[in-house]
């Protein structure tokens, strides 16, 4: 077989084969084939797709390419959850600990920020002591003594996505929903979960701009779960405005925790609320009614806060700073946004608040790149919200106080006002099974 023939083949729009697909994961593990190949024929299937059958393929193969984790020594049904990103998304902070609280093990691996979405093991390590890199051992005596483990992800899963993620993002062909959904479900399969749960994000701050291609991926990578013998279901929520009001890691982590302790924004709870009823629908814990009680049973009892306290003393943190969020260290510079009008928000480019928080410090623009975890900020007012001018809009956050006039200069390029009022969209839009 040659790389060559592998690569006309998809060009000319034909199905590859299984076997021309592991064939071709393969050579991207060991070094084989050269990147020059790798990046045609991602190209190719960019241009000419792939059939439901070649994108399982390509993904099983990709989950194979390196280790995978046999979930089977823990107790009961493993439910994972992965969302394909956003801004202020800190669901897995709140529903982790949720669905651990009422007993169903969460084994959670989870990655770092990626342009202007945040990311989960950035967030967790703002918590004094918080330790992402554990080992596989320390990984499952976590979970054995919690019911629930936080980590990054091992290198040593799905090496193949690595590699192939890498050269898409060199390539221009990140936008390929086949592409997406094999990134995505081949280091979900090989994480080893009985069930996974899906939150595929919509609108201006998501990878997935329109609700068609939400549905899209997430057909897809429904699909490619139930091919891999995993039950799959997928929520598509609304991210044309930030999930909650902090944006920005140790922000992020109070506002979770006030969620878990039954305050704060009323979209964040509701969101994960939901979510967090559905993984546990997965785990067979009753009628999507029933679970959404029990959803609401983890925050009012007060095991859900206390079941992250748990994982954070577990995993090396002082537990200390979830007790109490106002000891975590604050930014040197505070600076206030005002509306530059009065009116209602019409739309928000939620990317573009990304955007603004990694200029003020919270993200990365190079893979090397510090993070200060003080730096975001928080919005005071979100689309359909009625504001005068000279009200606050938001509060930024930085150590560096160069960095807030260009932050404020971005972050009020991001907002369209509307002399009528304002239609708020709907949080949850679908669920795929």
């Amino acid at each position: 077989m040659r790389m060559y023939d592998v690569i006309h083949k998809k060009k000319d729009g034909f199905a590859l084969t299984e076997a021309e697909i592991q064939f071709f994961v393969r050579g991207v593990t060991d070094g084989s084939v050269p990147d020059y190949q790798i990046t045609a024929l991602l190209m190719a299937i960019c241009l000419k797709g792939m059939t439901p059958a070649e994108t399982t393929a390509l993904t099983l193969a990709m989950a194979n390419s390196g280790d995978t984790l046999d979930l089977g020594g823990l107790p009961g049904i493993k439910v994972d959850k992965h969302s394909t990103g956003g801004v202020g998304d800190k669901t897995t902070l709140v529903v982790a600990p949720m669905v651990a609280a009422m007993g169903v093990t969460v084994a959670k691996m989870s990655g770092r920020s990626l342009g202007h979405t945040g990311g989960t093991v950035d967030k967790l390590e703002g918590i004094p002591g918080f330790n992402t890199g554990l080992t596989m051992e320390e990984f499952f005596a976590t979970v054995r003594r919690t019911g629930i483990c936080l980590s990054g992800q091992s290198m040593s899963l799905a090496p193949a996505d690595k590699k192939i993620y890498a050269l898409r993002d060199a390539t221009a062909t990140i936008e390929s929903i086949p592409l997406i959904a094999a990134s995505i479900m081949s280091k979900k399969i090989a994480a080893g979960a009985n069930r996974i749960l899906l939150d595929v994000k919509t609108g201006s701050g998501s990878f997935m701009k329109t609700l068609d291609d939400a549905r899209g991926l997430a057909k897809a990578m429904v699909a490619i779960g139930e091919g891999a013998g995993r039950k799959t279901a997928a929520l598509i929520t609304d991210m044309s405005a930030p999930l909650g009001f902090a944006i920005g890691n140790i922000l992020e982590i109070q506002e979770a925790i006030a969620v878990l302790r039954g305050e704060g924004p009323e979209d964040l709870r509701h969101v994960c609320v939901e979510l967090a009823a559905h993984m546990l629908y997965l785990a067979e814990k009753g009628t999507i009614e029933h679970c959404r009680k029990l959803a609401e049973e983890a925050i009012a009892s007060g095991k859900a806060p206390e079941k992250f306290a748990e994982v954070v003393a577990a995993q090396g943190g002082d537990r200390a700073y979830i007790d109490d969020p106002e000891r975590f260290p604050k930014a040197k510079t505070v600076c206030v946004v005002t509306a530059p009008q009065s009116g209602y928000i019409q739309a928000m480019d939620t990317e573009g608040i990304g955007v603004t928080a990694l200029m003020l410090g919270a993200g990365r623009e190079k893979p090397d790149d510090i993070i200060d975890h003080t730096a975001g900020l928080i919005l005071h007012a979100k689309t359909a919200d009625r504001v005068e001018k000279g009200q606050p809009l938001a509060t930024l956050y930085t150590s560096d106080e160069a960095k807030a006039d260009t932050a404020r200069e971005k972050f009020l390029k991001c907002f369209t006002f509307s002399d009528t009022p304002v239609e708020k969209p709907p949080l949850i839009y679908c669920e795929i099974t």
